[in-house]
């Protein structure tokens, strides 16, 4: 008799017995239906892959093990930038396996999430890729069926790959209209929903929804109840604001994708014709900081045959338009009523909020039993952190360098400035909060002592500290890159609490200990002595408990945020 230890055991070493290939088994990346998704690298060429496990107790039906195989029948046979690259599969007696591209910025979900509103330039980049991916898509007769932002993956250089074919279909002969009622239910087509037949259009309603939801921050039709969602679907009813959100362009193309008749809307070839398209900056490159805060586009010349930018979603760009710019009575911080210090102040209540929900539970009271892969979220692991800091604020300021090497202080005079990790660019912001972008080739002479002190706390972090992680690689376009700042910080006899302006909250504990908390994705990522990073989504936390040194780190966070905010 197999053991149910037994039927759920997944090899360190994956070993594919028709080919030969070995491969060895890594980061857990997250579980999504049946599947389990593991960093896994060939032993032989070093090539690493996303290993998508399905295990076999779970097909309990013919029915689940139908819509595997027509996964990855579809799948295999796709060849495209903008598709997630298939590179085999392969059984053994517990697991199904199946070798994908690895795209290690994660999705759209989590910028979503981390960002909500993005601006124009962002959501023209990302969907000229979408809608690349959908044309070929549709060439090849495939509709996918689930378009959504959790789909929707991107790799290092922040390229879309669109996958997870679980619910595609291939039509058959023209004018197929297929039945299957399926679908993510803010993303689903109002055909689907009346069980009158479908075909390609259910994807343009899709891209649709995802246009409207990457621009405004939400998607068009979200209740809080799935069946008052699918009325509003039914009814075509959602709320478009006004052209200070969005331009007249955007509009228009969203209008024309989310119509409730199939035939009124657009084919994929006509959506990079749209006016949205022509006549706004398209970006031949995101940074990677997009990731967690909004970019400039000051510096990019218009594409030819386009005109210069002219419209930045203002509820994207308000986060980082301008800093908190007074000291309050706590230590070494900055408050002011201007839109920064509104999204700190929103972020700090929400995260307080999500700490009392999980501390109510005593999580350290019940260490969890259950695997670590079940508990954990590596999707919800931060982008950006401090890997180094050092406090010089009794002559000038707080020096601290961030996970992707960019070098920044926050001097006395709340004034920042910062170090773009490609040595290059200078990103400085007034005590005012107006921002103002240099080059270390091209700054005025009033900058030249900060950057002399800059310079100064760069070498003696890199030639005294350790670095907590690995670096982001440099990008081209780093140029456009806003970086997230130090908004806040300060001691106590534990540690040191810093608060960046992404809302990111870290607390660095004198036993080395560290947490990374993030009240936009409901996460923390407790590092340990050895380094280990683990992100663990609060949720899970109440359900499963957590070890008592993450909970007492816990409770120093709560008691010591919940001080900054008291009247």
């Amino acid at each position: 008799m197999t053991t149910a230890k037994e039927e759920t055991y997944i090899p360190d070493i994956i070993v594919d017995s028709t080919s030969g290939v070995t491969y060895k088994k890594g980061r857990f990346f997250g579980k999504g239906g049946f599947a389990r998704c593991y960093e896994i690298t060939d032993t032989k060429t070093g090539n690493i892959y996303a290993g998508k496990i399905i295990p076999k107790r779970l097909m309990k039906s013919s029915n689940q093990r139908d819509k595997i195989s027509q996964e990855i029948q579809i799948h295999s046979s796709l060849s495209h930038n903008n598709v997630v690259g298939f590179y085999g599969y392969f059984e053994d007696n517990y697991n199904i396996y199946i070798v994908l591209e690895l795209c290690r910025s994660r999705s759209l979900m989590e910028l979503h999430k981390r960002r909500k509103a993005l601006t124009e330039p962002e959501v023209r980049y990302f969907l000229h890729h979408l809608t690349l991916g959908v044309m070929y898509l549709h060439q090849r007769k495939v509709i996918h069926r689930d378009l959504k932002l959790g789909n929707l993956f991107l790799n290092e250089n922040l390229e879309v790959k669109i996958g997870d074919f679980g619910l595609a279909a291939r039509l058959e002969f023209d004018g197929e209209r297929k039945k299957t009622v399926c679908g993510t239910p803010n993303y689903i087509a109002p055909e689907i929903i009346n069980k009158k037949g479908h075909s390609y259009e259910v994807d343009i309603w899709s891209i649709g929804c995802i246009m409207y939801t990457l621009l405004i921050g939400k998607p068009p039709f979200e209740t809080s109840s799935l069946k008052e969602t699918y009325s509003r679907i039914k009814r075509c009813e959602y709320y478009l604001p006004s052209q200070a959100k969005i331009s007249k362009s955007a509009a228009k193309l969203i209008r024309q994708m989310l119509q409730p008749d199939p035939k009124s809307r657009p084919k994929i070839s006509e959506i990079p014709l749209a006016e949205f398209f022509t006549d706004g900056l398209l970006p031949k490159q995101l940074p990677t900081t997009c990731l967690t805060t909004a970019p400039r586009f000051d510096t990019v010349k218009a594409v030819q045959g386009r005109r210069p930018l002219l419209e930045v979603n203002s509820a994207g760009e308000a986060a980082t338009i301008s800093a908190a710019t007074k000291p309050n009575s706590g230590h070494k911080c900055c408050s002011g009523e201007n839109p920064v210090a509104l999204e700190y102040r929103r972020n700090m209540r929400s995260l307080i909020e999500q700490l009392v929900g999980v501390l109510k539970t005593n999580p350290g009271a019940k260490p969890s039993t259950v695997p670590l892969d079940e508990t954990t979220d590596p999707a919800s692991h931060p982008f950006v952190w401090i890997s180094k800091w050092v406090d010089y604020s009794d002559k000038y300021g707080f020096g601290y360098q961030l996970s992707d090497d960019s070098v920044c202080v926050m001097f006395n005079d709340y004034t920042k400035l910062s170090l773009h990790p490609n040595r290059k660019n200078l990103y400085y912001i007034l005590e005012n909060g107006e921002e103002k972008f240099y080059t270390v080739d091209s700054y005025p002479d009033t900058l030249a002592k900060k950057m002399k002190l800059l310079k100064y706390f760069e070498r003696y972090m890199q030639d005294n500290l350790i670095k907590a992680g690995a670096a982001v690689p440099v990008r081209e376009c780093d140029s456009i890159s806003r970086l997230p700042y130090m908004y806040q910080w300060f001691r106590t006899s534990n540690g040191v609490v810093m608060v960046l302006s992404n809302g990111t909250v870290q607390v660095n504990f004198i036993d080395h200990n560290k947490i990374i908390l993030c009240p936009l994705m409901g996460a923390v990522t407790f590092i340990d002595d050895s380094q280990n990073f683990n992100t663990f989504k609060f949720s899970s936390l109440k359900q499963y408990g957590c070890s008592s040194a993450l909970a007492q780190c816990l409770k120093f966070a709560y008691d010591k945020l919940s001080s900054l905010l008291a009247p």
